[in-house]
């Protein structure tokens, strides 16, 4: 029997399987990802997408074709992890755009929707490829029009569509030098047409999807070994930076804005505006610089930043199938350089992850790890080379002291006194140079970094001609009190007037365990106000004993 339309209920359950069928295959897809930078991850960041989608659909009980694609499409964009999953949100937004005011969907609706997600993907990529999700995307939109004047009948056009979809896909290694180098078809394509495949399953029962007809990976069985075609060093801007800006109304003045600005400092730029935020992608060596442009426009939400050239290195270093680790002839890869970082904290551990530390020792004030601790975690790195951030002052010496018991590898101490000064360390690292420049530059960077922290008096004393009592809050500037109040938002103010009083391009509020986000917001609201040259932004790093850590550059 023919199906000539699709109602919001049977759309709901294509998502969903759709989603779920990638999901299945993502380690598959994975395997395949060399393009734009060869990390391993184009599979996970296009499920992870495509799950916040169904997530959202799956709330919804209605009829309406529209309302259903509009949720999917929102789930999506605010669940987009890296440049892969941010065009398939825009291919989610550009068909609700397409669907608009329908309640059901014919072969006509389904052809100007499919067309409407290429126009709108297509717009959010500053710098379109061929043979990518996009020209798949692309084909499957004019072979729907093409059938749209063949045929009614939903089975046989999304069949006739989506086969044509696997007749692209096997012709991307002609279209992207890449790809053949490889041996594989583009990643992101395979993504697109797996989430296809799943949808017109849930509809069609007597669906079979086509099989890629190349000599590239058809089969299932996962092999990293593609990416070992590729150095880690090859990939040009090494860290993948994504993050909202939350703004009153979202525009095109700052969203082109942004991408002008993007371009000078990175690539596989996607930006991409909604009704009161803008969701950003951008691979660049200048995460900070990402940031600060951004805060000029508004606050910061759902900031990833991850270090492709490490994810690279970890995928490849992981042996195929048939081998184990244990095996003759296995050889893991190890990186040049690697990171040991003391950190507390489950806001900054996030965020020195993401900056690329190999190994996080838990620690700080009051918890300081011995030379032993330190000295495992160095062993549990995997590269020539090992440079320590203690971010604090009292880990300095032990962290030297496993320097200098270190005999496999050569190990350099950068001695941060704060983890603002970890992070801005972290971000001055250049991977084209040697560990020991690193080194150098690192501890450069970490001294512009002016810290400010708060936490309370455990009993009464007298510092510095200061008298202070029992739970008063300290305001320390450096590792010196500064002040002292019986107020914690009172001193927090005046620590930031006594920071900035000489100026300061940037300053980030980070907020404790102990301390509440909305207190911590209105603080940097104060700095917005009072300050109007320097950019603000607000984080939770969660760390005990200090309400607040300030950072200022």
């Amino acid at each position: 029997m023919d199906m000539v339309t699709i109602d919001g209920h049977l759309l709901s359950k294509m998502i969903v399987a759709g989603a779920e069928k990638l999901s299945a295959q993502k380690d598959y897809v994975d395997s395949l990802n060399v393009f734009p930078v060869p990390d391993g991850d184009t599979g996970t960041n296009m499920s992870l997408t495509a799950l916040a989608a169904a997530r959202e659909v799956e709330k919804l009980d209605t009829a309406n074709v529209y309302d259903v694609a509009k949720a999917a499409s929102n789930g999506a964009l605010r669940g987009a992890r890296g440049n892969s999953g941010v065009i398939l949100s825009q291919l989610f937004r550009g068909f609700a755009k397409g669907l608009e005011g329908c309640t059901e969907a014919g072969v006509d609706e389904l052809a100007r929707a499919l067309n409407k997600s290429v126009e709108t993907a297509y717009k959010a990529v500053m710098k379109p490829k061929e043979g990518t999700i996009l020209t798949v995307a692309r084909e499957i939109g004019d072979k729907a029009l093409e059938v749209s004047f063949e045929t009614a009948d939903l089975h046989t056009a999304m069949a006739d569509i989506i086969k044509h979809g696997y007749v692209i896909l096997n012709k991307t290694p002609d279209m992207l030098p890449v790809l053949k180098q490889a041996g594989v078809v583009d990643a992101g394509g395979y993504g697109l047409l797996t989430i296809l495949d799943g949808c017109i399953e849930a509809a069609d029962s007597n669906y079979v999807p086509p099989t890629l007809t190349q000599d590239a990976p058809a089969k299932l069985d996962i092999d990293f070994s593609a990416l070992n075609s590729f150095s880690h060093e090859e990939i040009t801007f090494g860290y993948c930076t994504e993050f909202f800006i939350i703004m009153d109304t979202a525009n095109d003045d700052a969203e082109d804005a942004l991408k002008d600005y993007l371009s000078d400092i990175g690539d596989s730029i996607v930006v991409v505006a909604d009704d009161n935020f803008i969701k950003v992608h951008v691979h660049t060596d200048n995460p900070g610089l990402a940031l600060e442009k951004a805060l000029a426009f508004g606050a910061l939400d759902g900031l990833k930043i991850e270090n492709m050239r490490l994810q690279h290195a970890a995928v490849t270093s992981q042996p195929p199938a048939a081998m184990k680790a244990d095996d003759p002839g296995f050889a893991p890869i190890e990186k040049t350089t690697g990171f040991v970082v003391v950190s507390v904290g489950e806001g900054f551990q996030t965020v020195f992850k993401g900056l690329g530390a190999d190994v996080i020792i838990e620690g700080g004030q009051t918890m300081n790890p011995s030379t032993e601790d330190i000295l495992a975690a160095v062993a549990k790195v995997r590269a020539e080379s090992v440079i320590i951030l203690p971010n604090n002052k009292n880990i300095v010496l032990a962290a030297r002291q496993a320097a200098d018991l270190c005999e496999d590898k050569k190990v350099f101490v950068v001695p941060t006194k704060s983890v603002p000064q970890g992070i801005s360390a972290l971000l001055a690292f250049a991977p084209l140079d040697d560990a020991e420049a690193n080194a150098t530059n690192m501890e450069e960077a970490a001294q512009l970094v002016r810290t400010g922290q708060i936490t309370y008096a455990v009993r009464d004393t007298m510092i510095d001609d200061k008298e202070i009592k029992e739970g008063d809050f300290l305001c320390i500037v450096d590792g010196t009190i500064e002040i002292v109040s019986q107020a914690l938002q009172t001193g927090a103010k005046a620590l930031l007037d006594k920071m900035l009083a000489d100026g300061g391009e940037v300053a980030t509020i980070f907020y404790g365990a102990d301390a509440q986000e909305a207190d911590a917001e209105a603080l940097g609201a104060y700095v917005a106000e009072k300050y109007p040259d320097c950019e603000v932004d607000v984080q939770c790093g969660a760390q005990p004993i200090y309400f607040y850590i300030f950072s200022v550059e």
